[in-house]
């Protein structure tokens, strides 16, 4: 497959929807906005209790919500009770946005799982057989991305990477894998890399010059113009570019 020639580099990928106050992030709002100005969405996903798969970024439910908790400890239903960032909108399900966007723009799905791989993934992936339009997935944990290069592989595939400096969760060799993207060959064997904006360019970075680079999450039009001539496209946030 030629990504260089994709959506994947022709269309601005707007990170978790382009979303501001009135459209908390993840949202149905932020998804719509997003499609309405054309950009590609990029969303998180994490599993439930009940094996649902939720569009949420954290792992707490206490930044977004106001409440206690965890979003795994959750079941569908309790979704619809929690309102994001005091607004009227509520953690919605990958099947509901899938939904709303129906192929009008492109999606890329971050798997968010640092745990034992399968479940997650697995449920994206039968969710996504019968969807219709264009989309990706990614993630940073290379064995979720690698789930997919055996189980789905005409999925095309991501793998997520930075500095890592504020990751505190990670021993320093983990940290210096995920970095150095050490398990990218025997592993996940990504289509794509998506790298943090503030780390490129790196070496690690260009030993995988022959795949389309992503970098997230650009904050505004000025630092997009400090990248841009290292990468192939943009996960934005904050701002629209001006490309």
């Amino acid at each position: 497959m030629d990504l260089f020639n994709s959506w994947l580099v022709e269309t601005p990928i707007a990170h978790r929807g382009l979303h501001d106050k009135t459209a908390p992030e993840n949202s149905m709002a932020a998804f719509q906005k997003a499609v309405e100005e054309g950009y590609a969405i990029e969303l998180d996903v994490h599993l439930l209790a009940d094996n649902t798969v939720a569009v949420f970024h954290d792992e707490s439910l206490a930044r977004m919500t106001g409440n206690d908790g965890y979003i795994k400890y959750l079941n569908k239903e309790d979704l619809k009770m929690l309102h994001l960032n005091g607004s009227k909108e509520t953690i919605p399900t990958l099947e509901e946005v899938l939904k709303l966007v129906n192929g009008r723009v492109p999606i890329l799905i971050e798997i968010k799982n640092q745990n034992k791989v399968g479940k997650l993934e697995q449920a994206v992936i039968d969710l996504m057989k019968t969807y219709k339009g264009k989309f990706a997935i990614q993630s940073f944990n290379p064995y979720s991305v690698g789930y997919f290069k055996k189980h789905a592989p005409d999925i095309i595939r991501g793998q997520l990477s930075g500095s890592f400096k504020n990751e505190k969760k990670f021993s320093f060799f983990t940290k210096f894998a995920l970095r150095h993207m050490l398990l990218n060959k025997k592993v996940s064997e990504p289509h794509f890399i998506a790298y943090e904006y503030t780390a490129v360019p790196n070496r690690s970075v260009k030993k995988f010059k022959k795949l389309p680079l992503l970098v997230w999450a650009v904050p505004n039009q000025t630092e997009y113009m400090k990248v841009v001539k290292y990468c192939d496209n943009i996960i934005f946030e904050n701002f629209e570019p001006k490309i």
